[in-house]
Formats: structure tokens, sequence, C-alpha cells
């Protein structure tokens, strides 16, 4: 049997009750050995049991959801998550793929009762999270108090080193010369020399200054936040942040409600005085924030102007969104201006490993693109044309059928397994173990790639659910007023229709969602156009 060891703590720190990671990845080991498993993969990671986003506990769902192991091990329940409600998502999630989950310190239940017990010792297990936190936060507020900055990120600042402790001389920053003198720099080129931060980024890459975390290359944030950070000119505030939902979501699914971070109300700040030697005076502190306020004043951004597809245009080439810009021309002596989209990867003060794509004249790119849309929008024949060939392909009764057939026969390889398992104890023919195992994996490899393939059609099948004549109303009303949408009304339509322009090497794909009806879609493709030979700026 292939299990899967995951370990987990909190905190790097986290050595005791038997909860460090060694300790905790020695215990399943053993574990498995006198299990007689085969252990192929092992997870340890450092991070909160109250989320279910963390990095090796997604790659441990994935191999379940591809059938790589069939069994879990961790050390307790808690390991697992702290969050009941999450606790019982893994599980199901488990045992769906037919992954068992095992324990070293306790035994878990798959019944009614064991279920609940779990949840009872998860929901223990987050009110324990929960006091520790408001621990910790006491502890740390009492600790600036006493004129210590709070052991954690704060701490650390470039230009600074952190002593570390509670007595006296401790729990403050001193000076680093070999950093401070390049913050210095940085404010004297803002105030005195009148640099952008875009233009101080550059500057700091073209010397080779070590960035503050030691790898990688200066981003203009970073800079900006030295710029603007006023502990460098002796002020040191703890406290005037704090976590808060976000107005809007990237991904939709994200667990963690409090991911924003805003600036708590000045009169919460605490000031730890003596706590940062100043490294600037507070008068060239001053203007540099003056400073920073010009070129945001001055800032090409800030020029009003319509972009229709800011927001929609990336880059298949690296990845990165298109920005869009616009410069001032003069022809026959009149000036006129003119947007472009240009890809952020292109840009010196994004990255120092330049993208090689083009930049295309902001007219013309808009008026193709809608142009995609006014050929499907304006023809219902297209769109229900696609329809009926989706409507032909769901098949979600026959396929759930076949499912459960697959299913089943995969439910009596691994009985199988476990047969040959046995009568390799009983025997010791390890030639017959071994060409049994083969022939068993092989069939159960394929079995689950065909139950793979089934569930994503099924999924696939249940999207589409269209309403022909909300589809067809909706084309009309459209087709009679698409030449006369304001700008307004048609970043609507791209909004609404999800549109995405992906700028290739040498063409461009339109992408997006045609809706159907409340909840659904047609497909992921509105058009696959391609445009070859468009002008670039």
């Amino acid at each position: 049997m292939r299990a899967a060891i995951y370990c987990r703590v909190s905190t790097d720190s986290q050595e005791t009750e038997g909860t460090s990671l060694q300790t905790q990845l020695e215990a399943c080991t053993a574990y498995c050995k006198g299990k007689g498993y085969d252990i192929a993969y092992q997870f340890s990671e450092v991070c909160s049991g109250l989320t279910l986003d963390r990095p090796k506990l997604n790659e441990l769902r994935e191999l379940v959801r591809t059938h790589d192991v069939d069994a879990v091990v961790i050390h307790c329940l808690d390991r697992l998550s702290r969050d009941p409600v999450h606790g019982v998502i893994v599980t199901e999630e488990l045992q769906k793929h037919n992954v068992s989950l095992e324990a070293v310190t306790e035994t878990v239940e798959s019944t009614d009762l064991g279920k609940l017990i779990s949840y009872v010792r998860g929901y223990a297990a987050k009110l324990e999270a929960q006091k520790i936190r408001e621990r910790t936060m006491r502890g740390a507020r009492k600790r600036a108090e006493t004129g210590k900055i709070p052991i954690g990120g704060t701490g650390h600042l470039y230009g600074y080193c952190y002593v570390k402790g509670k007595e006296r001389g401790q729990g403050v920053r001193i000076e680093n010369p070999d950093e401070s003198k390049w913050v210095k720099e940085m404010f004297r080129w803002l105030a005195e020399e009148r640099l952008s931060s875009e233009a101080i980024t550059c500057k700091l890459r073209d010397l080779e200054v070590p960035r503050p975390s030691g790898k990688g290359y200066w981003l203009s944030s970073t800079v900006k936040k030295i710029l603007k950070n006023p502990a460098y000119c002796g002020k040191t505030y703890v406290f005037s942040y704090m976590n808060v939902e976000p107005k809007f979501r990237v991904k939709s699914s994200t667990k963690r409600k409090k991911s924003s971070v805003v600036r708590r109300p000045r009169e919460e700040w605490l000031e730890l005085p003596n706590a940062t030697p100043p490294i600037i005076s507070e008068s060239l502190y001053l203007a540099a924030q003056a400073q920073l306020a010009e070129n945001r004043r001055m800032a090409g951004r800030n020029s009003k102007g319509e972009y229709l597809l800011h927001g929609h245009v990336r880059c298949e080439l690296c990845g990165r969104a298109y920005r869009a810009s616009g410069g001032w021309r003069t022809r026959g002596g009149k000036q006129y201006h003119r947007p472009y989209y240009r890809c952020a990867g292109t840009m010196k003060q994004v990255t120092p490993d330049k993208c090689k794509n083009k930049q295309y004249n902001g007219a013309q790119l808009e008026s193709w693109v809608w142009n995609q849309l006014e050929k499907v929008l304006t023809k219902p024949e297209l769109v229900f044309s696609e329809l009926e060939n989706q409507r032909a392909r769901s098949q979600t009764a026959l396929l759930e059928t076949e499912l459960d057939t697959v299913t089943l026969q995969l439910g009596n390889r691994i009985k199988q397994k476990e047969r040959v398992w046995t009568a390799f104890r009983l025997t010791g023919d390890e030639i017959e173990f071994r060409t049994g195992i083969k022939i068993v994996e092989k069939d159960t490899e394929e079995l689950r790639q065909k139950r793979a393939i089934l569930e994503n059609q099924i999924e696939e099948a249940n999207k589409f659910n269209p309403d022909m004549a909300d589809i067809k109303k909706a084309c009309e009303l459209v087709a009679g007023n698409l030449h006369n949408f304001t700008y307004e009304e048609k970043r609507f339509v791209l909004l609404a229709l999800n549109i995405k322009v992906l700028i290739g090497s040498d063409n461009i794909r339109v992408q997006g969602f045609i809706p159907v009806q409340t909840g659904a879609v047609a497909d992921t493709s509105i058009t696959c156009c391609a445009w070859a030979h468009a002008s670039s700026g």
C-alpha cells in the first residue's frame, strides 16, 4: 500500500509536546514500517492549521485526486486541520477517492460517531488556536509597552539589525552600516535629485545592491515601502496595521477571510521611543514625502484616458498583464493622444528579464477585439450551433452509469491487491507476489485514469443546461444596440462575458463566457480568432 506522510507545525520553533516536524516524521515513518506500507511521499510544512490553503496540503490533495496514494498518515488529527469544517472537507475527499486516513496517536473512525468525535476534537483544537492567538497578541502588546519591538516580522527592517531578547538593550534595532548607506542614498536620490521610485529601483539594480531578502532583484514596491517608513528618521510605530476582509477577491475559493491589510486609525498606533536609531534626519524624510506626493501627481497614469481593454489583456509569453497607457504625438503641428498596450514584462522597473512580446496600437487592438465580439453576438446561429454540439455531447446519465461500473471494478482491484499481499505473507513466494502486484497495479492505474476522465466529462456535462429562448432574446437585444454602445456599456459587456485577450508572439486570441441562464455558461470560448498581422506600436 502506497502511503503519504503529512506533518505540520504552526511555527518554526514548535519543538515541544512531540509536535516538531522531525518528531512527527519519525513517528509516522515508524508507523508505516510497522504496517508494511510503502512510503511514497513525505510532506512537511510550517503553516497555520486554520486554513486549507497550504502548499504541501494542496500537493497531497492533488495526489489523492489522481489516486497516487492509498493511505495518508498523520501524527494526530489536529496536524491535518484545526478547523472542524476543513477537517470534514478533507476526510470526505479522502473517502471519496478510497484513500484511508490514519493517525499515529489516535484512531480515525469513519462512522457517524467517529466523525462527531473528530468534529468535537477539531472544534476544541480551533478554540485552542484562537486562545493561542489571543495570548500571543496580548504578549506582543505587553512587550511593546516596555519599549521593545514585538517579536516577528516587525523587528526586521532593511538598514538595521534586530537584537533579540527581553533584557536591557535587547528587543531593539541597531544600524547596519552596509545597508544604511543605501538607505541614505535612496532618500537623497528622491529628495535632492528628484528621481522617481522606478528610477531609484533601476539605479539599485544597475549598482547591483543586494536586496533586503538577499536574493532576486529590487522591486519598485520594496523601494516605496522604504521611502515611506518613518522608522528611518527614528520614529517607530507598532500596531499601525490590521487585517480585514478584502473588498474584492482574486479567487472566490479563498478560505481566509481577513486577507487584506489596512492602516489602523492614528490614535491606535503605539510609538516606541529609542527602539530604532535614526539613519536620516526628519527634515530629509519630510522632503522625501513631499517629493513622493509630487511624483504621484505628475505620474502619467493619472492622466485621464479611456482604455477599453484595461485589465483584460495578458501576455502568453511571460504570463504578465498588458498595461494600458498613452502618449502625446505631434503630426502636422497638432498634438494627439495615442493609446497603446504594452506587456509589463518589457518594463525595466518590473523585471530585468525583459519580455520580447510586442507593443500594440491601442485603437487598433480595441477595434479588432470588439469586432470579434460583434461577429459572435450579432449572429445567434453561431451560438446556437455551439450549444447544439454541447447538447449532443451531454449524456450525463450514461456517463454516471459507466462511472459506477469503473468505481466498482476499482474497488475489486484494491481488494485483489490486498489478497496478493496476504498470500505473500503466508507463502513468501516473492516471484508470484511481484507478478501479481504488477498486474493489479497496471489494471488499477488504467481504471483510475478512466475514472478521472469520466468525472471530468460528467462535470462538464452538468454545466450545460441552456435556455435557448433566453439566449435568442439576449442576442437580439445586443444585435440591435451593439454599434451604439457607449464606452461604459462596452466595458460592462467585457466584464460580464469575462473577456480575456491573450497575446502571443504572432497571434491574438479572445476568450470569454456566453451567458445562457443564471448560474450557467455555454463554453469558455467565445472565439478563438487569430490576429497574426496586427499593427504593433
